[in-house]
């Protein structure tokens, strides 16, 4: 054992070396700490941190890793510690952790897919990647070890295992004790600043192979043939990822990828739908009566607001009735129920694909055999308890009664920032109404009734659009501030494992930000317009606002408009995020470093310079994601080209995270990973919704119902004057009448009354003035009301239906992967308990034999 702790190693002038100066021992991990000694201004902390460190690396050290420390090239103060375990220490974990290693090569045959010769033109060119050798596995077990597939030692545990292994051991190496309490991690030391980073390294740069001839340069492979925007309609090298980043990276590309994929066919129709409703517009016989000077132009409104709205020509909607009838026509429809289907293949198709994928990376039984106590739970384990299963004590960091009380604060802080958002929401709602007041009265006045302009520039749109950017500043504050909030309450909480901390901070994280993302859609597509009351007896806010119109057409298009601001909006700053944001901070550390020296960089201090990747990992990749398949599934009904906007996001997604990660970050430490965790349910929760708010879209957010009612029933006798079925006449026929006189003063518009007519229109099915049921609901209204409600029932029955058989013919795991999985355990019982009686037959022999030999005829067996 070496101990370079306080004598430092020079650097010996090779770039890409990943070994010890020794060129014999890889360099399985980098920790990174500033001198004390060589600092300006000394602390008084100095000392107890510099304690501490040696500490711990003694510890390392008695824990049988090897360390060797080398000053930093371009920085005097900065100390690389490099990290290597020996072939003992690796054998001694893989043990403990359960880690499954080749036992023989696969000889199951793979079947050819139809689609081979097809997708061969997008594939990854074989001669660059080779695929990876499969092997049937097993956990590995010291006493085994001639039975696993070891052709080379040094090869056997490949990068990512080792570095797993050694995060491991670093995660739960002591370094202080303080009144009886353990102080261990690596986690808690970089939290301290007693060390500034802790990495596995790259094994090249991204920009040209390694000059090291026994390096497989696989950073700069991926970058070349995954990451690099020219691959764009390439499929990713999936094995070759996980082989180089683990499992956990590996299946968040894999489903990005699924999803994307599945993305095309929903694109394709979303587009016909699209086209279909933009060729039918010219068609649109409501859109040309509002249009028409002779029927829209003669229909004046009432005000939407008190006193300081004026009344208005119908006309002025005319431009905004067109677009509608591209997004409110009966493709619409066809797509919502196309897109019910859609979700449910979706995630059925994902199981199955996940279920391979779990097969071959070996991730089968993972959650119950390898996966470890998270450190900070073993740290805090004081209570005694007996397991129900073993009968015997076990250590528990709380009692019943204490889980209890934490689970209750954690729950009540959740549903408090639910609710803060949810006062947010009302905030913007009121800045809607108060703004829409001052944008009636301005905008008119100062437009000074240029057409082209008021003609897109209503009140109703610049409230929208206005409120739309705010309600989007407002989301991205609250994500920030609640992040932090949210991991403080789950470290609070404590979970066991890291599967079990990921999920719980996960669901929690997606209940905020749905809250955060869809209220303001939820607010336009089912309360705005929908409680109104009529012109003499508007329904106010606090008492105070009056509740927001929908445009004569409907709110079908301002949640449209909501859609694209939010859906563009977040797609554009997760990018500058996530993209620029370390970019820039790289460029600006290479500058700096390029200033100081022209000296040549070893491997682990040009790896020092990137960005390391936050402690949620890919959680905000997930959740981009995931938030994006809320927006394409549960409002699809009012954005058809949704899909599309989706699929163009995601392909340039993938390279730019494949990117992100080869370029401008550390390597992550291997983790397993099963499946995508929570994300699975949250997306089937979402599904589920998905067919109740395009159901209700349709019914109560567009016009379809009500038009469908006119045709099939109002435009004919009894209740009609037309011979035969017709959309003439529906405007005027839904567009109930006011009497300009029966207005309260509180609510009386102060500009003039213009014409000789001494009604105007509002939007609803009342009885006019005059009849014995005056603004009371009319016939019309209770039809529609009756059909809305027969269509949701019937839409969502239908699809919940198809959904059903769907989930029941589509198997989860496939046959072919269920015969691989009985083939690798028939196999491993077979040669690990075969091997086991060969030793057991040979040391009984071997007894026998002495026994027949031996003098002393007591000793001999007895004969059956």
């Amino acid at each position: 054992k070496m101990l370079l702790v306080d004598m430092t190693a020079d650097f010996d002038n090779k770039p890409d070396s990943l070994f010890f100066n020794d060129g014999q021992r890889r360099i399985d991990f980098v920790l990174v700490y500033e001198d004390e000694t060589k600092m300006t201004h000394k602390r008084s902390n100095h000392k107890k941190q510099k304690r501490k460190r040696q500490v711990y690396e003694s510890n390392l050290i008695n824990n049988g890793l090897q360390l060797e420390a080398t000053r930093s090239v371009l920085d005097e103060k900065t100390i690389f510690v490099k990290v290597h375990a020996p072939w003992e220490v690796l054998c001694t974990y893989a043990e403990v952790m359960h880690i499954k290693l080749p036992l023989q090569p696969n000889d199951l045959k793979t079947r050819e897919s139809a689609f081979n010769w097809f997708t061969r033109f997008f594939s990854v060119d074989e001669n660059i990647i080779k695929p990876e050798q499969e092997f049937f596995t097993a956990p590995f077990k010291r006493e085994h070890l001639s039975n696993f597939y070891i052709q080379d030692k040094d090869a056997f545990f490949n990068p990512a295992t080792r570095s797993r292994i050694v995060h491991f051991i670093l995660s739960r190496v002591k370094y202080a004790t303080k009144q009886n309490v353990k102080k261990f991690g690596i986690n808690k030391l970089l939290d301290t600043g007693i060390y500034k980073a802790a990495f596995p390294l790259h094994d090249s740069s991204f920009g040209h192979p390694s000059t090291d001839p026994d390096c497989p340069s696989e950073r700069y492979l991926l970058y070349r043939e995954w990451a690099h925007p020219k691959n764009i309609l390439k499929l990713q090298p999936l094995d070759f990822i996980r082989k180089y980043y683990g499992e956990k990276i590996g299946i968040y590309f894999a489903w990005l990828g699924f999803y994307t994929n599945m993305l095309i066919v929903a694109a394709v129709v979303g587009v016909g739908c699209f086209l279909y409703g933009f060729f039918m517009k010219d068609n649109c016989t409501w859109s040309q009566e509002v249009c028409d000077p002779n029927i829209g132009g003669n229909i004046i409104m009432c005000p939407q607001c008190d006193k300081v709205c004026t009344y208005w020509n119908l006309t002025i909607t005319c431009e905004s009735s067109k677009k509608l009838c591209i997004f409110d026509s009966f493709g619409t429809l066809v797509f919502a129920v196309f897109m019910g289907i859609w979700v449910t293949l979706f995630l059925e198709f994902w199981k199955r694909r996940q279920a391979e994928l779990e097969y071959e990376w070996d991730t089968v039984e993972y959650l119950e055999q390898e996966e470890q106590i998270r450190p900070e739970y073993e740290a805090q384990c004081t209570h005694v308890v007996v397991n129900e299963i073993t009968q015997q004590e076990e250590h528990v960091p709380y009692t019943a009664c204490g889980k209890c009380v934490r689970i209750t604060l954690c729950t009540s802080a959740v549903f408090f920032w639910i609710l803060l958002i949810i006062a947010s929401v009302i905030g913007i709602i009121v800045y809607r109404l108060s703004v829409f007041l001052v944008f009636s009265a301005t905008l008119p006045r100062h437009i000074n009734g240029t057409q082209a302009i008021r003609k897109y520039l209503t009140p109703q749109t610049a409230t929208s659009v206005t409120a739309s950017i705010i309600s989007f500043i407002v989301i991205m504050v609250l994500n920030i501030v609640y992040e932090k909030v949210a991991i403080l309450i789950t470290d609070f909480e404590l979970p066991r494992t890291q599967t079990e901390y990921e999920n719980s901070l996960t669901t929690k994280m997606f209940l905020f930000q749905f809250v955060n993302y869809y209220s303001s859609c939820f607010y336009i597509a089912f309360f705005k317009g929908k409680f109104v009351g009529y012109p003499g007896n508007p329904v106010y806010w606090l008492g105070k606002y009056r509740n927001e119109e929908c445009d004569p057409g409907g709110c079908l298009l301002e949640l449209t408009t909501q859609l694209a601001i939010i859906v563009g909006g977040k797609a554009i700053w997760n990018n500058i995020q996530e993209v620029l944001l370390p970019w820039v901070k790289n460029l600006i550390g290479r500058y700096c470093a390029d200033a100081r020296s022209e000296k040549i960089v070893p491997r682990w201090e040009q790896d020092y310079h990137l960005q390391p990747i936050g402690k949620l990992g890919l959680f905000y990749e997930y959740l981009e994601m995931v938030i994006q398949f809320g927006f394409v599934t549960l409002f699809v009904a009012s954005f058809p080209l949704a899909p599309l906007l989706a699929l163009i996001n995601n392909m340039l997604e993938i390279r730019l995270d494949a990117w992100k990660l080869t370029t401008q970050f550390r390597r992550m430490v291997p983790q397993k990973a099963q499946d995508i965790g929570a994300w699975q349910p949250i997306m089937q929760g979402i599904a589920i919704l998905a067919v109740v708010t395009n159901a209700m879209i349709i019914a109560f957010t567009s016009d379809m119902i009500p038009r469908l009612v006119y045709y099939w029933s109002f435009s004919v006798p009894p209740y009609g004057s037309h011979s035969s079925y017709t959309m003439k006449g529906y405007i005027n026929n839904t567009l109930s009448v006011f009497n300009i006189s029966d207005f309260k003063n509180a609510s009386k518009p102060f500009s003039p009354w213009f014409g000789n007519d001494t009604t105007c229109r509002y939007r609803d099915f009342r009885y006019p003035p005059g009849h014995q049921h005056q603004y009371e609901h009319n016939i019309y209204y209770w039809h529609v009301i009756a059909a809305k409600l027969a269509f949701i029932i019937v839409m969502e029955h239908v699809i919940y239906f198809v959904k059903f058989i769907i989930s029941y013919i589509i198997p989860d795991v496939s046959q072919e992967t269920k015969s691989k999985v009985k083939r690798e355990k028939y196999l491993t019982q077979k040669i690990l308990h075969e091997n086991d009686l060969k030793v057991v037959k040979k040391t009984i022999g071997k007894i026998a034999d002495k026994i027949i030999e031996g003098v002393d005829s007591t000793f001999r067996p007895k004969t059956e």
